[in-house]
């Protein structure tokens, strides 16, 4: 299993990013999608699960960030929009065989390597 997660970069409050994960692999049935800022535990953002396409979200970003999926290509989006400084992080994809306890990094077996956003106000 490979997860390559990019499209971080420097962008200005307000602005908008698409994050892209490439996961190759068999049994994947959930991607899901956290950050780590400096001194902070990873945060959950949010997860698709392939059967059915149905996506789930974290608190802090729902109504901001997006996720979508294409199976075909084995690609994973997530759409971040109305950035803040406080979203400055190190973003990582991470798969699991599993389709519960979606929103705990434990859950989550094989992980990228992240890819920096950082929000500059």
């Amino acid at each position: 299993v490979q997860l390559q997660a990019s499209g971080g970069g420097l962008v200005q409050a307000g602005g908008s990013l698409r994050l892209s994960c490439a996961a190759s692999g068999r049994s994947l049935r959930t991607i899901g999608w956290f950050r780590q800022a400096p001194a902070k535990e990873r945060e959950f953002l949010g997860a698709i699960r392939w059967r059915g396409n149905i996506t789930y979200y974290g608190d802090s970003v729902k109504g901001r960030f997006a996720i979508s999926g294409d199976n075909a290509k084995n690609m994973v989006y997530l759409q971040v929009n109305g950035l803040r400084p406080e979203d400055t992080a190190v973003y990582y994809c991470a798969a699991s065989p599993r389709e519960v306890g979606l929103t705990t990094a434990r859950s989550y077996v094989y992980w990228g390597q992240g890819t920096q956003v950082t929000v500059s106000s």
